[in-house]
């Protein structure tokens, strides 16, 4: 089993090698190209260390199935950056006051067990108030920053050390429900989705952020700017960040409520195609979807879509999915998506 994740991992550090020289060059090798026109790689719960070993022994046994879903780790967002990705991905979850998941369940189901829990928020951030950073908060609640401002202080710090990089683009998804969780979670409404605007801007300036409208410029709305015109020339965006809101329904439309077409916005919305805030897209199946990634490619819209999902294709090392993201929109030779896939180390 070690050899198929293994394979994974040196497929990923090719395609990083083959594309991306040295970071602080990188982007002015794509001269002349807009945003859309390249393929990105990255990685998906790209803060998740993975869950200590006697703990996923205890999931395994009440849940078999959730439990090989979730056995994977990352390396940190440092190492995967100089790996050569450019695509990350946050869950957040809202904790106005601080406090409210400072004792996960697995702890206590450690401890119920005789065997004692790995060191755990030896700083005590989790009583910071803030937007924190967990998978599942009570089961798989490592994270290699439980703060989200220091996930962002990290990435910052490295694109100081790296300038000229690509743009880095982040999806996230705002967490406030999870079968697999007993903790009650708060709703993200539109307060707790005002804070990520609110905690990115307190790490980044403006001129490291791509946002809605720096992408919108003069045109009447984001669907129109990249439809008509495209996203911005690479040359234009070095050293800059993405931040995407992976969700649709009520979270999305309380995050665009009062910005039109997401005026002084941070992040960018999965909304639909053709809308006046549409220009980022999340499609995560390349193999059934692939044609209608094509033709929403060749019209100017930026893809997310994946690679694998729950370990499933990397335990069976099955590369289709993969091989499909990579050909999918090829335009003028150039790819217009960016895809992400698992990345990981496994104790068994």
């Amino acid at each position: 089993m070690k050899t198929t994740f293994l394979k994974i991992i040196l497929c990923l550090v090719t395609l990083g090698n083959f594309q991306l020289a040295s970071a602080q060059e990188e982007a002015d090798k794509f001269k002349g190209l807009h945003l859309n026109e390249v393929q990105l790689i990255g990685s998906h719960n790209s803060y998740k260390p993975g869950i200590e070993p006697a703990l996923w022994k205890i999931v395994y046994k009440r849940d078999s199935a959730a439990a090989l879903a979730l056995q994977y780790g990352h390396i940190s967002f440092t190492k995967q950056l100089d790996l050569g990705l450019r695509n990350l991905e946050i869950d957040v979850v809202y904790d106005p006051l601080g406090g409210i998941y400072k004792n996960p369940l697995g702890i206590k189901l450690l401890k119920n067990t005789g065997v004692n829990a790995e060191p755990y928020d030896l700083e005590d951030n989790l009583s910071k108030p803030g937007l924190k950073v967990f998978h599942i908060p009570d089961i798989d609640f490592r994270s290699n920053h439980l703060l989200f401002v220091d996930c962002l202080k990290e990435l910052k710090e490295w694109s100081a050390s790296h300038p000229g990089h690509l743009p880095i683009i982040i999806t996230m998804n705002t967490k406030d429900s999870n079968e697999k969780s007993l903790k009650q979670m708060l709703p993200f409404n539109k307060a707790a989705l005002d804070n990520l605007d609110i905690e990115i801007k307190s790490v980044l300036e403006d001129k490291q952020l791509i946002t809605p409208d720096f992408v919108r410029g003069e045109f009447s709305n984001l669907n129109a700017a990249v439809t008509a015109k495209g996203w911005p020339l690479i040359s234009d965006l070095k050293g800059r960040f993405l931040f995407v809101l992976d969700e649709t329904g009520k979270k999305m439309e309380a995050y665009k409520n009062g910005h039109p077409s997401l005026k002084g916005r941070v992040l960018f919305v999965n909304d639909k195609p053709g809308s006046p805030e549409s220009a980022f897209l999340i499609m995560n199946n390349p193999k059934r979807d692939g044609e209608k990634i094509d033709s929403l490619a060749a019209k100017g819209y930026l893809i997310r879509t994946r690679a694998d999902a729950n370990t499933v294709e990397a335990r069976n090392n099955d590369f289709t999915m993969f091989d499909a993201a990579k050909k999918k929109c090829r335009t003028n030779y150039h790819y217009r998506l960016l895809f992400t896939l698992y990345v990981f180390s496994i104790n068994l």
